[in-house]
């Protein structure tokens, strides 16, 4: 069965459904007082004191008749707080009583989205939540929807998924929404997109590097760029992960799952902006014409850059469609990437490290990101490190050595690539979860989209 959030979420009509109870842990003692003898019992035997999350089957009057307790920390609702309901409880209908759902409308719907690519799920969805705020149904469902994109599509294998596959997940999202595609491949990248070319050039036959560009909305908008890092797969390339370091790395594409996400989150609602969505798609391979460290690098920008690192691959890409999609002068450059272990070290998995050019963008997003309990962490553009970026022989290096800093240094050499005067985010994103909660299987996930797309939709509105 296809995952439909718009099934799951619906408007309370008086359709006929069980309750489900949400108290707080301070109105739970009067609640109790309030009900009959056999809920109290069921209370006092399930030895519920209130704990957020704690949840228990109610007795009703006969057998059928039953309901459900939910204890949460506060009101309103946080968007995770249904979410283990709907892992759980029984297929049906139900609806809140004690609190407006809002918020968690977007945990109960991904609560029962799985990955099924491999094997099938234990239970298909089901559980049907009614709301009397159904004008937060549609927002709830495209986020749900642009979620469990991103988390399908950093599952999936590498060998089921490569630049092609990239590429045509790309040509159906402009097919859907009569967007322009263009395709920069292969030896054709050579010398327009030169560092996509190197880092792409030992793939298989098949799997070729290319450039994807999107263009949607009308010319007269403003003008946006959204990029995402689709290194398919990450092997280090010479200088080779252990095993342990590439047993993930079909998850290095995860910067152009959020992208193609916050794309589809875009044009979904018609947001008034002219988009260009641009996703250097490679895979970083190890074969005999595979770049070398030390070799020097040309660029789009014009600029070169001496490899040190051939497994700093993806800030390499990345610097050629920056380059590209300044062209265009947008107005706005939002890049998303799983660039560096170093940002995992500092801020773990759930924190993008996010890194700003420009202090009002940084406050909307970071206040997005808060909103929408999607939060982000930022970090700074430190120009004391710009140092370590020089060559010897070169403009500059891709990863200088020591490995100090190795997030800031890696946003430093991407806004070499930024032009003077654009605003300009850069989210280095974990794309996955290494343990589940509730609603938030383990593996791939969407870190920063809810962030991203709340602070467009405030800037631009619809």
């Amino acid at each position: 069965m296809t995952y439909d959030p718009a099934l799951l979420l619906q408007p309370d009509r008086g359709q006929s459904a069980r309750t489900i109870h949400v108290i707080a842990k301070q109105g739970l003692d009067d609640w109790r007082s309030a009900q009959p003898p056999r809920v109290r019992a069921a209370l006092d035997a399930a030895r519920i004191d209130g704990k957020p999350g704690a949840s228990l089957i109610l007795p009703g009057e006969d057998a059928e008749d039953w309901s459900v307790l939910l204890c949460v920390g506060k009101v309103p609702l946080g968007t995770w707080d249904l979410a283990s309901l709907a892992e759980t409880l029984p297929d049906g209908s139900y609806r809140v009583d004690g609190a407006g759902v809002g918020a968690a409308l977007l945990g109960w719907a991904l609560g029962q989205h799985v990955f099924t690519r491999y094997k099938p799920a234990d239970r298909v969805p089901g559980r049907i939540l009614l709301t009397t705020e159904p004008a937060r149904i549609a927002e709830a469902v495209a986020l749900a929807r642009a979620t469990a994109s991103v988390r399908d599509l950093v599952n999936t294998a590498a060998a089921d998924l490569g630049p092609a596959e990239l590429e045509g997940e790309t040509r159906t999202l402009a097919d859907t929404h009569g967007a322009t595609l263009a395709i920069t491949k292969g030896s054709a990248l050579a010398s327009g997109y030169p560092m996509i070319h190197t880092v792409g050039q030992a793939a298989a036959q098949g799997r070729e590097p290319r450039l994807i560009e999107l263009e949607w909305g009308n010319p007269a908008h403003p003008r946006i760029a959204v990029i995402g890092k689709g290194v398919c797969f990450d092997s280090g390339g010479l200088d080779i992960k252990p095993s342990s370091g590439m047993r993930l790395m079909k998850k290095d594409m995860g910067g152009a799952a959020h992208a193609l996400a916050l794309a589809r989150l875009i044009m979904d609602a018609h947001l008034p902006v002219r988009l260009h969505l641009l996703i250097p798609a490679v895979e970083n391979s190890i074969a005999g014409n595979a770049f070398r460290p030390g070799d020097v690098l040309a660029t789009r920008k014009g600029i070169t850059v001496e490899n040190t690192n051939t497994d700093a691959e993806g800030r390499l890409i990345l610097g050629d469609a920056l380059t590209r999609a300044g062209e265009n002068t947008p107005e706005l450059i939002l890049d998303f990437a799983t660039l560096t272990g170093a940002a995992r070290v500092a801020l773990g998995p759930d924190l993008p490290a996010t890194f700003v050019n420009d202090d009002a963008l940084a406050e909307a997003l970071l206040a997005a990101g808060t909103a929408s309990e999607d939060p982000l962490w930022r970090m700074p553009l430190w120009d004391g490190y710009d140092e370590m970026l020089s060559s010897d022989i070169a403009d500059m290096v891709n990863a200088p050595d020591g490995g100090f800093a190795g997030a800031v240094t890696a946003a430093l050499f991407l806004r070499r690539f930024v032009p003077e005067g654009t605003a300009w985010a850069h989210l280095d994103t974990f794309a996955w979860r290494p343990s589940r909660k509730a609603g938030r299987p383990k593996g791939g996930e969407a870190l920063g989209l809810r962030a991203t797309w709340g602070m467009l939709r405030a800037r631009y509105g619809t």
